[in-house]
């Protein structure tokens, strides 16, 4: 809301001096988190819930400002504990377990034309990638999902190269050394966004190995997110696939 449309909701009474006065800053002070107000405006999507390292009140309390705005609420990360409490105070937000995310829909989200792909490498890095594809669902999104199709058994990966290339984005989730957006990258026009996962044995360094080897990958148009970000890789797939 801009600065004119604020004072004018003031003057006919929409708004109180407090929650104008909070509206003009940009954000609601907490003392805990100051939420970012005008995410949405600035970004296109509203600010988005840690939830790792948060209590449940503070969750909670992000919640209800966002919420008071008619906003779309996302956290990433929250522990089914913490999710529990929440959902005493929103019962109607939806937690997944797996991919440790909790929504709150307040308005549906613009639905896109086309679709993004979400390949996983195997069973062990579905976490990463139901926290991508979700993230892109929460966002309007449809999600194609090719899982456990890692190169240790390539036949798997081709069998669903058509479903693939009818998608926008692509977005590759492995582990162990990192070796599926390359292979990905090589056989597909759409932008390939890599995730490394801290899925291997010993010599994987949580993750580090299969992030380098996606960094350093010879397959053109592969870019890379942090290790296990999943929640980074869905949201930048929304933003090309809206583009």
């Amino acid at each position: 809301m801009n600065t004119r449309k604020i004072l004018e909701s003031l003057q006919s009474g929409e708004l109180d001096l407090e929650a104008a006065i909070t509206q003009l800053q940009g954000f609601d002070d907490l003392g805990h988190s100051r939420v970012d107000l005008n995410r949405a405006e600035r970004n296109g999507a509203a600010e988005v819930i840690f939830g790792q390292g948060k209590t449940p009140d503070q969750i909670i309390d992000i919640m209800q400002s966002l919420s008071a705005r008619n906003q779309n609420i996302l956290v990433t990360r929250i522990s089914a504990e913490a999710a529990t409490a929440v959902q005493q105070r929103f019962p109607n937000s939806t937690y997944e377990a797996l991919p440790k995310l909790l929504s709150l829909e307040a308005v549906p989200a613009e639905k896109t034309k086309s679709k993004i792909a979400i390949v996983c490498a195997g069973t062990s890095d579905l976490p990463v990638a139901e926290e991508a594809a979700l993230t892109a669902e929460f966002y309007g999104n449809t999600v194609e999902r090719v899982y456990d199709a890692g190169v240790a058994g390539l036949h798997r990966l081709l069998a669903s190269l058509d479903v693939i290339n009818e998608c926008r984005v692509v977005v590759v989730v492995a582990g162990m050394e990192g070796a599926l957006p390359s292979v990905v990258g090589g056989l597909v026009k759409a932008p390939v966004i890599a995730v490394p996962t801290s899925v291997g044995y010993g010599a994987n360094f949580g993750g580090l190995s299969a992030l380098l080897g996606m960094l350093n990958t010879c397959a053109s148009g592969v870019t890379v997110v942090n290790i296990d970000n999943g929640f980074g890789a869905g949201f930048a797939a929304n933003r090309i696939n809206r583009l």
